[in-house]
């Protein structure tokens, strides 16, 4: 019989890559945990790790026992979770990685929704690529990601990701701007502008890549910067033009372009464990963040008159 908390210890190798690591995570020394993992891997009878440099790394059998320590590990989760919802409503903490932007539209209105009940969110910022989220669900119940279209999603056997929106990505150019006052622009006439754009691996600069290839012109970037109030700042006062998603865009003075002639959006997704709807509370969530973004892309009622 497999310990739970050594399973524990072994998903939390499989997450975070090195015994130090973990060791840091659980409040435990290095060599508690490698001796853990030893007694593991006598009950499985078979080896888990090999050497990898100065470091360990997972065989064949122990990523294939990871697996199923998910699958144990969510088990207990649920367990705690049932027993919960027989006291009342659901009730419990629930750690969510948020990118900024994203948490600045959604966070909100989720927390609203959830009210003073017996749900809690811990929300953190992460603005990382969405190849990382395995690695935030570590630290994390659900993480908030966001890609291009385009790209792939990063579900996998021990990742979740359900797509949650869609958000335009607009181009914005100062009020002084040949192309102020337009309604779209195509990418033809950006060939010879300059541009304030984000950090590569981001959808912004996924787009922005692509109107290259339309083009055939590298884009001239002066600046690359995360911080969208930033970004809209240096557009605002002539330094270059920019792409931002639609409900991003919050500087009054700003002139926005639809894109003509090409497909430019990023997708928000909501990544968790396989099993982690399971829970009540991650449930109760997950919900909270639909409603809120299904109230964030609702087309507005026009009035007779308006």
């Amino acid at each position: 019989m497999f310990g739970t908390e050594r399973l524990r210890i072994l998903r939390e190798l499989a997450d975070r890559g090195t015994v130090a690591a973990v060791a840091e995570a659980l409040s435990m020394t290095p060599s508690a945990v490698s001796q853990q993992l030893k007694v593991l891997a006598r009950e499985a009878g078979v080896a888990l790790l090999e050497p990898d440099g100065r470091r360990v790394r997972l065989t064949d059998a122990g990523h294939a026992l990871v697996l199923r320590a998910d699958d144990v590990l969510a088990a207990m989760d649920r367990a705690v979770a049932e027993m919960a919802h027989y006291r009342g409503s659901p009730r419990g903490q629930v750690r969510v990685a948020m990118f900024p932007s994203g948490a600045a539209l959604l966070l909100p209105p989720v927390l609203t929704a959830l009210g003073d009940g017996g749900v809690e969110i811990v929300a953190g910022d992460e603005d990382l690529p969405p190849s990382h989220a395995g690695q935030l669900l570590a630290d994390y119940d659900i993480v908030l990601t966001h890609r291009d279209e385009r790209a792939p999603s990063p579900s996998g056997p021990r990742i979740r990701a359900q797509v949650l929106m869609r958000e335009p990505i607009d181009v914005v150019v100062a009020p002084t701007h040949r192309l102020a006052g337009h309604v779209s622009v195509r990418p033809e006439e950006l060939a010879d502008e300059t541009w304030v754009s984000v950090r590569g691996g981001f959808p912004v600069d996924d787009v922005l890549n692509s109107i290259a290839t339309i083009t055939g012109v590298r884009p001239r970037i002066a600046q690359r910067l995360n911080e969208f109030r930033v970004i809209e700042t240096l557009v605002a006062s002539g330094y270059g033009v920019a792409l931002m998603p639609r409900f991003a865009v919050a500087h009054p003075a700003l002139s926005v372009l639809r894109l003509a002639g090409v497909r430019a959006a990023r997708v928000y997704e909501l990544v968790t464990r396989p099993q982690a709807e399971q829970r009540p509370a991650i449930a109760t969530v997950l919900d909270a963040f639909r409603a809120a973004a299904a109230a964030a892309t609702a087309e507005p009622v026009s009035t007779p008159g308006s």
